[in-house]
Formats: structure tokens, sequence, C-alpha cells
């Protein structure tokens, strides 16, 4: 490893540009400029296994993915939330409360940027696990890298390693993917609230497993 004081840096030698501030373009993730950039990972996952989503399927919050990928290969959807004035909500429960969910009931479950919601992440991965039928599909995405969200409360960050070992630990899936999205440019481009739009697609494309954005998995259930 080299000795710090014996490097030279140049100062001011790197333009910062537009960058140099304290607070970020847009505090809203970039949704007033456009796509946020994790949504572009998000929906290129979501694309990427659209063939999954099929059957009677459950979603968190909203059903929205759900019929946007899955189309006419659904049959009937579910919406999930612990709060009840939710108006899609057919189902109002807590996700890590074990039990809260219809065992063995979905061919695919949607889950999005939940986990880190979860204070016990581990049990809500397996009461969603256990909610699926045998060769049922549970499709997630978690943040490596997000701003604070206060509302509801934000507990986690994930790596690759973490949501595998979560995926082993509280599931028996032996049928399961775990894959990173992201570059240093788009994690920085994020905090920054820059909406993907204002990336180049060779720019977004560009995955750097040492610096994920978003981490996301497929999971089959085993019987």
């Amino acid at each position: 490893m080299k000795n710090s004081e014996n490097m030279s840096v140049t100062s001011g030698g790197f333009d910062w540009g537009d960058l140099r501030r304290l607070r970020p373009v847009s505090d809203c993730w970039g949704f007033d400029r456009g796509q946020p950039v994790d949504r572009y990972y998000i929906e290129a996952f979501l694309a990427e296994n659209a063939s999954d989503i099929r059957g009677d399927c459950l979603e968190l919050l909203i059903d929205y993915y759900v019929h946007q990928y899955g189309g006419e290969s659904v049959e009937k959807s579910d919406v999930l939330d612990i709060d009840p004035n939710n108006q899609y909500a057919t189902i109002v429960a807590d996700l890590a409360r074990v039990g809260s969910l219809p065992e063995g009931t979905y061919d695919c479950i949607v889950m999005t940027q939940t986990l880190h919601h979860i204070y016990d992440a581990g049990a809500a991965l397996h009461n969603a696990y256990i909610a699926l039928k045998v060769n049922g599909v549970l499709l997630i995405t978690v943040s490596a890298l997000n701003k604070i969200d206060p509302e509801p409360e934000d507990f986690w960050r994930f790596t690759a390693d973490a949501l595998k070992n979560l995926i082993s630990q509280h599931t028996t899936a032996s049928d399961y993917s775990v894959r990173t999205y992201g570059n240093v440019l788009a994690c920085v481009a994020f905090l920054m609230g820059i909406a993907s739009q204002e990336l180049e697609r060779e720019e977004l494309n560009y995955h750097d497993p040492l610096y994920p954005l978003t981490v996301a998995a497929r999971v089959v259930r085993c019987e």
C-alpha cells in the first residue's frame, strides 16, 4: 500500500463543475427531472424476468409493476401494505410477521425496494418465500446506496453477499441468483438526484460490482 505522504495531489486538479455542492440537484431522487437512476435498474431487472410475472401475483403498496411486466399473463393480483389507509391494498398485514400471508398462494411476488424499510428483513423474506407456490418466483430489489427515506423507517443497505446470505438463511431455495446493477457514475448521479435520462445508456449499462447501486435477486421456491 502506498504511503499517502508520498502521493502528490494537484490542488484543484479535478473539475467538480456542478457537483461541488452541499445539496443535491434534486432531493426527491430525481423524480422531478425524469426517471430516478435506481428505477432504471429496477425496471431492467423486472423486464429481464417478466416471464416469471404470471398467474396469481402479489406486489407491495401498489400492483403497478405486476401489470406493467406481467400483462395478460397475470390472472389475479393482490397488494400488500401494513397501512390500512392504502386504497390499493387487498391485504393489510405486517410482512415481517410470519403467517400474515396465505402460504403457498402466489406464482410470483414482486418485492422492490422494500427490505431496507423492515428491521427484521429475514422474517419478511421468509414470509414472502413461504407465500409462494412450489416453483413460484420471488423478485427482489434492494438498495446498496440511497439517501435516508424517513417515512417509513429506513434501516438497511445491502451488498450482494448480504442478500445471498439472507436468502440462504431464511429460505430453503436452492435455485436463486443475485446480481448487482450500477457503477460509480450512476451512484453519484443517483445521490445527486440526476435522472437516468441525463446519462448515456452506455454509462447506465456498465455494471461495476465494486460500486453497486441496486442489488436484485430471483428466488424460486423449492418443494
